[in-house]
């Protein structure tokens, strides 16, 4: 029999702002355990929540930019469990009347992800297992910091979709600053439901949710096992159980927590301390006038406007901080193309050799067009200038000050350059010999000599310029 896997997601995503969503604490990734904390997001008894408008604010752009309608009356709810790390053993949450609706994303070649619904809530605290001393402890820091959940239809097929759509959704926010999406500090966090059928049937199959799943590598792995172990009970004659399975990393496989929850499980019933949430066409229209330049339209912009290859426009737009980087080079002069490949090839490697995002890094667009300049000048070679790259990416350092500090600046006098020739010609005959015999590779260990004599600092032009000449 053939199957088809059938998955729906559950997007959780931490807004960007300063204070927690009900009260005035911090949301500051880190800090001391239970530090970031107060009587209300700890759920103190006679304490009440107050909205933070950003909260609102931010809900409503993404839920404009993944073309969802907004519910102009909204409101909260208590959906009522008890765990740990949720001290007041209840989140609050949308459920009846979510903040938005109805949204998609177009992933490429002709699919589309629906989006059932986008709704505010709070996230819980985290719990923190210590094999050694045997015990679980609960930070409560995270508690109270607002999220917005993204809950698509069962529009997946396989893994791929879904890392697909996934890059698109957090590109999307990053763009739109609604959330910085570091999966490694949590701010992006993806339960996937999935079930399989047999291919052709309109119904679903029962669905497990896989929890704790916090990379696109972690997420297409437990996709791919989770729909084979289905499969295999199927075959077998055995039952799926609906119940939500944790990912283990190490084992490389899922494994049951609990049975799955439905809505009737949590209780969910108005908050009676928040008001609802009242969006005027004013207020929507403010927001959506405001909505940025998103990255797919940047990448056409710079293919039309500074003539950018596809792949180069792509690559310079897969993070906003890298694109904000680039477009300051340009406006400082830097012709666009240049900038394109210093990016592509020194900026990319130093940030993935020190583990940096393109926002993180200390290097500013002053620095590197300053650098791209002494080049275009023939005041530096592009090896040397290289070299002061890496020497000045980590400090934001002074291009000029490093350059004259260790003696830099590119040979440009002919007569220098004439006189390492001759050097390097008297020393080395049989290379002379070899390539008057039609050997081109002596010609390139004959430039490379001069080079060597002269530090790396000639224009290595010039130097292929002055040895072919006087070569004859």
């Amino acid at each position: 029999m053939t199957w088809e896997t059938v998955i729906g997601l559950e997007t959780h995503v931490e807004l960007a702002t300063k204070t927690k969503i009900f009260c005035s604490c911090t949301t500051e990734f880190g800090g001391a355990p239970n530090t970031h904390c107060c009587p209300v997001c700890m759920g103190m008894p006679g304490t009440l929540p107050v909205l933070n408008q950003k909260v609102v604010e931010l809900a409503v752009t993404a839920g404009l930019a993944l073309n969802c309608a907004i519910t102009p009356h909204s409101r909260f709810d208590r959906k009522n469990y008890f765990y740990p790390d949720l001290p007041k053993a209840y989140q609050i949450s949308q459920l009846y009347l979510p903040i938005a609706r109805n949204g998609r994303v177009d992933i490429g070649e002709g699919k589309t992800i629906r989006i059932h619904e986008l709704h505010m809530e709070e996230d819980a605290g985290k719990l923190v297992h210590d094999p050694w001393l045997d015990q679980t402890l609960a930070d409560y820091n995270r508690c109270g910091v607002p999220l917005i959940e993204i809950v698509t239809e069962p529009d997946f097929r396989c893994a791929e979709e879904v890392i697909a759509y996934l890059e698109k959704l957090k590109e999307t926010l990053q763009y739109l600053g609604v959330s910085d999406c570091k999966m490694q500090e949590g701010s992006l966090r993806c339960d996937v439901n999935l079930s399989v059928r047999p291919a052709g049937s309109a119904q679903l199959g029962v669905r497990t949710e896989m929890k704790n799943l916090n990379s696109f590598k972690a997420i297409s792995r437990a996709i791919v096992y989770e729909a084979r172990r289905q499969i295999e009970l199927l075959e077998e004659g055995k039952p799926v159980v609906q119940q939500t399975r944790r990912w283990d990393e190490n084992k490389d496989a899922t494994y049951a927590m609990r049975s799955k929850e439905n809505a009737q499980d949590y209780r969910y019933f108005p908050d009676p301390d928040l008001p609802p949430v009242e969006l005027s066409g004013a207020y929507l229209d403010r927001l959506r006038a405001a909505l940025p330049e998103l990255a797919e339209a940047k990448r056409v912009r710079y293919q039309t406007q500074w003539g950018l290859p596809a792949y180069d426009a792509k690559m310079i737009t897969s993070q906003k901080p890298l694109a904000d980087f680039f477009e300051a080079l340009v406006s400082l002069g830097t012709k666009p193309k240049q900038g394109a490949n210093w990016i592509m090839g020194q900026v990319l490697g130093q940030l993935s050799a020190h583990g940096l995002e393109a926002g993180d890094m200390a290097l500013t667009p002053p620095t590197l067009a300053r650098l791209i300049a002494l080049v275009e000048a023939g005041k530096l070679n592009r090896n040397t200038a290289v070299k002061v790259f890496e020497a000045v990416f980590e400090t934001d350092g002074d291009v000029d000050a490093y350059v004259a500090a260790h003696g830099l600046e590119q040979v440009s006098d002919a007569g220098l350059v004439a006189e390492a020739v001759e050097q390097v010609l008297a020393a080395n005959e049989k290379s002379v010999a070899d390539y008057k015999a039609g050997k081109e590779k002596a010609f390139g260990f004959l430039v490379g000599q001069v080079m060597r004599r002269l530090k790396g600092q000639a224009s290595p032009a010039m130097v292929n310029q002055v040895l072919r000449d006087r070569l004859g």
